[in-house]
């Protein structure tokens, strides 16, 4: 049951908050910033009025992940520290004297049943724009766009070597504190054997919890959790890929990742106006119309898109021409692409990561082949081949691959107008100065990824992304906001 209203925590002891938590703390200034009851209005329908037991307040429980996500802590720790940390008592809205607080598992719970079918992802960067825009701090009107990538929490490493991971990130930190404690650890496991790798990690956390005094240290009793959570996971379901809705992306021609990808776009004061998460293989360049159209919709005006040769396809070039939501595209030409025309190009898209095209299916060609001579009246072609035993059995086969073909090729020649006039574009010192700005959206990855823990998922499926991006987006807009102010 959830009350109407909210109720206001009394105290005789409120007042030491002005002593010890100072008008300059960030959390501090988070509460003075934002009003959020919007988070109360919003998942008012997922509570029942009436009836069943009194519910912990949806504001607190969402305050509880945020300061989760800007600590990049565990829910064991997140709760608590809120039993000793003031500033912390103070952002939830606890009394200082309080000391029951929730069990973390409600934090699991409250993710998986009040913010299910939510698109939180939207709503808080909705919210965090338009206090941008209220504040005066967003006057530009250039949008610069990029994708980060963010590995899946189901990742490349067997059992055992994840298992090694943890136990050497708790080794560290105990080495760190106490090194003399190296005697009293059991002796590592040296073989690939899961059964004795689970052996010698019950017995470092049985070592290690035996002593008060260490485990107590925050550092340690985080690394701590971390190792008795990948415990319990792989003993639960003894291996740790198991998330179906990550996919195989490329960062480079030769580096590839097993996850999510955010396509993101952000002002050029660096408040992010839009976010997309989709599967590791999604191309970039075709989220870029929901990406105009979400930031135009928080209240960001875009005349210009700057971005990567991802962006650069002949479908963004026809949007920017749009006489009603036109806008100017600031994006080379991908070389492959720059050199004339391609037929089937709504059917074949390019990923100028991998430097190779995708077909309609999601299929990626696994070589390329530059054929005709330089200087010559022909323009030369390049070929991009494909998995002919794939093609065999795809569901679009009929019309695409041949019967009894030994190969499967799709060949580029490239020119068109709409292509000349980039060209000629990409060539103006306007073009040039705007794109230097692009700079900005990759220290804006690097600090969501290194600030804020997003180069990994921390649970499976891509809904569980979406709240994780959010939050995070949440997070690095609002201190850039306070930076700002």
């Amino acid at each position: 049951m959830l009350p109407i209203q909210q109720t206001i925590q009394f105290s005789n002891y409120s007042s030491l908050y002005d002593l010890i938590v100072p008008v300059d703390n960030l959390l501090r200034r988070i509460n003075d910033l934002i009003d959020f009851s919007f988070i109360h209005k919003e998942l008012l329908d997922k509570y029942c009025l009436d009836n069943g037991r009194r519910a912990e307040s949806p504001v607190r429980m969402f305050k509880y992940l945020l300061l989760k996500t800007i600590f990049d802590i565990s829910d064991v720790d997140v709760v608590e520290r809120s039993r000793y940390d003031m500033s912390f008592k103070y952002f939830l809205g606890l009394a200082p004297e309080e000391t029951e607080l929730i069990n973390p598992s409600s934090l699991c719970k409250f993710r998986k049943l009040r913010l299910k079918d939510k698109d939180l992802l939207s709503l808080l960067i909705g919210k965090t724009v338009s206090i941008a825009i209220e504040k005066g701090i967003i006057k530009s009107k250039s949008l610069i766009v990029d994708a980060t990538h963010t590995g899946s929490r189901s990742n490349p490493y067997s059992p055992v070597e994840v298992l090694r991971l943890r136990s050497k990130q708790l080794r560290k930190s105990l080495y760190d504190t106490d090194e003399s404690i190296k005697d009293n650890l059991p002796d590592k496991n040296e073989d690939d054997n899961l059964e004795h790798e689970l052996d010698y990690t019950k017995a470092l956390l049985d070592a290690v919890s035996a002593d008060i005094t260490l485990i107590n240290v925050p550092k340690i009793k985080e690394r701590l959790n971390m190792l008795k959570e990948t415990l319990s996971d792989i003993e639960d379901h003894y291996v740790t890929s198991k998330d179906e809705d990550a996919r195989v992306g490329h960062k480079s021609e030769d580096s590839s990742f097993f996850g999510y990808k955010t396509h993101i776009g952000m002002s050029d004061e660096r408040i992010i106006t839009a976010a997309i998460v989709t599967s590791g293989e999604k191309g970039d360049g075709p989220q870029l119309p929901e990406l105009i159209e979400q930031s135009r919709n928080n209240g960001m005006e875009v005349e210009t898109v700057i971005g990567d040769a991802a962006y650069s396809g002949k479908d963004n070039i026809k949007l920017s021409d749009d006489d009603e939501n036109g806008f100017e595209l600031v994006a080379r030409l991908n070389p492959a692409i720059s050199q004339g025309f391609r037929k089937e190009e709504d059917k074949f898209e390019y990923n100028k990561d991998a430097r190779m095209f995708i077909c309609p299916a999601g299929h990626m060609a696994v070589r390329r082949a530059r054929q005709g001579k330089k200087n010559q009246s022909t323009n030369q072609v390049m070929t991009y081949y494909f998995d002919v035993n794939k093609c065999r059995t795809c569901s679009r086969r009929e019309g695409c691959c041949k019967e009894g073909a030994k190969t499967k090729s799709y060949s580029v020649t490239i020119k068109s107008d709409e292509h000349r006039r980039q060209l000629a574009f990409q060539g103006t010192e306007e073009f040039k100065t705007k794109s230097r700005t692009r700079y900005k959206i990759e220290a804006k990855n690097a600090e969501l990824k290194n600030v804020f823990g997003y180069d990994r998922a921390l649970s499976y499926g891509i809904s569980c992304m979406q709240l994780q991006g959010a939050m995070v987006i949440f997070a690095a807009n609002i201190k850039r906001i306070l930076k700002l102010i």
